[in-house]
């Protein structure tokens, strides 16, 4: 199985699209994860800088916020629509609200399920704080009605919304683990979604219980015999990144800190699939 690593757009975007493709390239990234611009002369340079690097695109939504339902759903279709349209490798959703009710949030479940089948894309719904798969409990009823859910698992949202890692939650994470279709590596705590620096040995406690997550994941698509897994390392700017007072500096340099994940976990998976294929 090969493992692929992306990087998002999401904190890179003081570079140009041409200077960010040909960083990502060098780096070792297998491509980007991104929205897809509105603006027409955006959209030509992200396609052509990752085209001339080689790149993939996994397409992100999240742009859909109004707290109108049916205005929320008629944006989030067209939203995916035009996503598709533009052809990724897949979709990555953040969807629905908390506050939603779960006739609505499935309503919009069942939309991106009829896009994907029309056309022919693989639609993810992100784990993520404020969507309808905000915590693990709420999670798993949406689980259990759609079986054939797929989800994009970023457990540093469950961990700062259930002020945890999760121990007293097990049966439900690894319900949503063989979901995941695709995962973020981004390191939560019980005080929020995001360290200052998961190579800093203070988080090695909260680095630990992801990659059991993580760990799990991949053994999952290797058992699945799956030929791809991809992972996009998705540490963010302010107000994730920690910023020192006054000065507005950030705590740690954000491209190290993602470059850190890729390289620390490619090292970890690559021993780990290589064992798998000697057993």
């Amino acid at each position: 199985m090969e493992i692929k690593f992306y990087i998002p757009r999401w904190g890179n975007r003081h570079l140009s699209w041409v200077d960010f493709a040909l960083k990502a390239k060098q780096a070792g990234y297998a491509g980007v994860e991104a929205n897809l611009p509105i603006d027409e002369e955006e959209k030509k340079s992200m396609f052509e800088a990752l085209t001339n690097n080689g790149l993939s695109w996994i397409g992100q939504h999240f742009e859909t916020s109004t707290v109108d339902f049916d205005d929320h759903l008629e944006q989030f279709e067209i939203r995916l629509y035009a996503l598709a349209a533009a052809k990724p490798l897949f979709i990555n959703s953040q969807t629905g609200k908390d506050f939603f009710t779960f006739e609505q949030n499935s309503k919009l479940i069942e939309s991106a399920a009829r896009i994907a089948t029309e056309t022919g894309l693989l639609i993810l719904h992100e784990t993520h704080r404020g969507k309808f798969n905000f915590c693990t409990t709420a999670t798993v009823n949406y689980l259990h009605k759609y079986p054939d859910l797929k989800l994009t698992a970023d457990f540093s949202h469950w961990c700062c919304v259930a002020e945890s890692y999760l121990q007293d939650q097990q049966e439900a994470v690894n319900f949503a683990i063989n979901r995941t279709a695709h995962f973020h590596a981004r390191v939560g705590f019980p005080g929020g979604p995001q360290v200052n620096n998961p190579g800093a040995p203070e988080w090695i406690e909260a680095l630990d219980f992801h990659c059991q997550w993580w760990d799990a994941i991949v053994q999952r698509h290797l058992a699945l015999k799956a030929n791809t897994l991809t992972i996009t390392c998705e540490f963010g700017p302010y107000p994730y990144m920690p910023q020192l007072p006054f000065s507005k500096h950030n705590v740690s340099d954000l491209w190290e800190v993602n470059l850190f994940m890729k390289n620390f976990l490619q090292k970890r998976y690559a021993t780990s699939a290589k064992a798998n294929s000697l057993k």
